[in-house]
């Protein structure tokens, strides 16, 4: 996604027409499964801790960075739905913000809560210096099981063109807002490598199997680039529960 110049008006309307004319891209499930299974397997997951790498799920028929793990914070949705919808995402991203304004509760509503569909969440700062503090931020408010209130609270604040600011005190009013529990402990834990050398992990795991673009998402064998409308992720959803079936 190109970062929008100072003299482009990016618009919640304009964002929307923009990506409405994305393409959907086809993932040919094995070539992608061989590729996925060693580079995120082996390199991206390797060392990681279980708080901040949910194990894989043990599903033969699943692309590796599928976790299916009950205690995973940076997840929402029944660990036993038919699909799982992987969405890589950078908390200084526009189209994120307004995927997650538009369209993520009506998925929540209409998918998540009717046990039809897990949704997964992958970090990844794309944005420079901001983004991946923002990444371990939203770790380090995971740990306290509010992953999504945090970065709910972050795109509901955001700007509807450019890439917000996000500096320490900024992340840590968020917080606030979103209801973390310890301040004191997540405070600390902006400053734990651990957190951090997952969240860059997690970048470079992105951007070793593709991803080059946010918001992104992965059902079944099947992938999509950006905020589309919510008439496409119906689409993408229905026809990877079919596939189950």
């Amino acid at each position: 996604m190109p970062v929008p110049s100072s003299s482009t008006k990016t618009t919640t309307e304009t964002l929307e027409t923009r990506y409405r004319r994305s393409r959907r891209l086809n993932v040919v499930l094995g070539v992608v499964a061989a590729f996925l299974g060693v580079v995120v397997a082996a390199q991206s997951l390797q060392g990681q801790s279980p708080a901040a790498a949910p194990a894989q799920s043990e599903r033969a028929d699943e692309l590796d960075f599928v976790r299916r793990d009950a205690g995973d914070p940076m997840a929402i949705g029944d660990v036993d739905a038919p699909v799982v919808l992987t969405q890589w995402t950078d908390l200084r991203c526009p189209y994120c913000a307004l995927f997650a304004r538009k369209t993520l509760p009506t998925l929540i509503q209409e998918y998540v809560d009717t046990g039809k569909v897990r949704i997964e969440f992958h970090d990844v700062a794309f944005f420079g210096e901001h983004s991946e503090d923002a990444a371990v931020a939203a770790r380090a408010a995971a740990a306290q099981g509010k992953f999504m209130e945090f970065v709910t609270a972050v795109y509901a604040a955001a700007p509807e063109r450019g890439h917000p600011d996000l500096p320490r005190e900024t992340l840590i009013a968020f917080a606030e807002k979103a209801g973390v529990p310890d301040m004191a402990r997540f405070t600390a834990d902006l400053d734990d490598p651990a957190i951090r050398d997952a969240a860059q992990a997690s970048t470079r795991a992105a951007q070793q199997i593709g991803v080059n673009s946010v918001p992104f998402f992965v059902a079944g064998d099947t992938a999509l680039a950006g905020s589309q409308p919510i008439e496409v992720f119906r689409d993408l959803l229905d026809a990877a529960a079919a596939k189950t079936e």
